[in-house]
């Protein structure tokens, strides 16, 4: 500041209200530019800052959110400074700070002018504005991704009907007939073994069928009040051979005093099985498989954890969509967790999923308990 301009002070205020309102249009025109993320609207919002304040060369600068720093390369803590905080939804995320490297004479605040605490607040109003409209931004757009997968399962549903429902005739046929064949008097036995691979054929082609049909949700569960860990020992019980012979170690943590669920036992039964060939399939050279049991609130919880290839994000949004599989041709169906989201949600259950690639899966399933009005007499609940 020149010796001029200390002896103006209407010509200092001025200018000073200048700087101030240029950080803001900036500010404005950043936050303006199309796709821009978050995290470069902040970076630009710290080299926007120390020319609005007097002493430009001698400030520093930086933004704090959610744990992120944004500075530039040069920043370090001054002898003065000042800071405000960032609330997004009236939650604080975060702050702003500005620091002096030098001292100077004090005025409003310390060294600062009034008229810098107000840009520094209305800066953070500003960010945090940004970061609710970006965060409200990407909600709907998750909105209308879930939305579009919502209609696409729909409408696979409604085809993998009138398909099962198609294809059970001719399959019902095949069967009869090559039974029928099969004994017959005086069939070669070369004939008989290739009838025979004809009739578990027809037999694998009828349970992709029930699966399209639990997809689809044609086929309605047979609801029983029942024990989740019995329903996670059955069907494991002829899996934990396979898993000992590739190289697996299963590792079970099932809750002793768990609450009783009101499902279809075979049902769940086909849940627990495809989640475990689901994980056996990731881990081709050996690995881990956690199966957990829980109590939450008003659920219970499946957990199958394991410490295979992992799934990458694109591959995550896509694995409840039918016939979705990164499996060679003939090794998967791309039925097996799309089945297990129909079977979920026709018990009014959740899926979420959490995986790593090369670190493994996480799979939790949450199972709405039975209310006590409805429990029957004699059940565990009732001692």
């Amino acid at each position: 500041m020149t010796t001029a301009e200390q002896h103006n002070p209407t010509l200092t205020a001025l200018q000073e209200r200048i700087k101030e309102l240029t950080c803001l249009l900036r500010m404005a025109d950043i936050a303006g530019e199309p796709g821009i993320s978050v995290e470069e609207i902040l970076q630009q919002t710290v080299m926007s800052l120390a020319p609005a304040w007097q002493y430009p060369q001698i400030t520093r600068a930086r933004i704090v959110l959610d744990g992120c720093v944004y500075a530039l390369p040069e920043f370090k803590a001054g002898i003065a400074s000042q800071r405000a905080d960032i609330r997004v939804q009236k939650e604080i995320r975060g702050y702003i700070e500005v620091h002096y490297l030098e001292e100077k004479p004090d005025l409003d605040e310390g060294p600062f002018l009034l008229e810098e605490r107000n840009l520094l607040n209305a800066v953070a109003r500003q960010v945090g504005a940004i970061v609710e409209r970006k965060q409200a931004e990407q909600e709907r757009i998750q909105l209308q991704e879930q939305l579009r997968h919502a209609d696409r399962l729909a409408t696979l549903g409604l085809l993998a009907a009138g398909v099962a429902h198609e294809l059970n005739e001719p399959l019902g046929n095949i069967l009869g007939f090559s039974e029928l064949a099969r004994k017959s008097p005086g069939v070669p036995v070369p004939v008989t073994r290739d009838l025979t691979k004809i009739e578990t054929a027809a037999l694998h082609a009828r349970e992709i069928i029930k699966k399209l049909l639990v997809f689809a949700r044609q086929d309605p569960p047979h609801k029983e009040v029942l024990n989740l860990n019995e329903v996670v020992r059955d069907g494991l019980f002829f899996l934990e051979a396979r898993c000992a012979k590739s190289g697996i170690t299963v590792v079970y943590a099932l809750e002793p005093e768990l609450p009783l669920i009101d499902a279809d036992a075979g049902q769940l039964r086909q849940v627990v099985v495809n989640l475990v060939v689901n994980a056996l399939q990731a881990m081709p050279e050996g690995g881990r498989l956690s199966i957990q049991t829980g109590s939450k609130e008003n659920s219970v919880s499946l957990i199958v954890e394991d410490t295979g290839v992992g799934m990458s994000p694109e591959v995550q949004q896509r694995v409840f969509v039918p016939f979705f599989t990164t499996k060679e041709v003939g090794e998967g169906t791309g039925l097996g967790l799309p089945v297990v989201h129909g079977i979920v949600l026709s018990h009014d259950g959740t899926v979420q999923m959490d995986s790593v690639p090369g670190r493994g899966t996480r799979i939790e399933v949450l199972l709405p308990i039975v209310p006590q009005h409805r429990l029957p007499e004699g059940s565990p609940d009732d001692q």
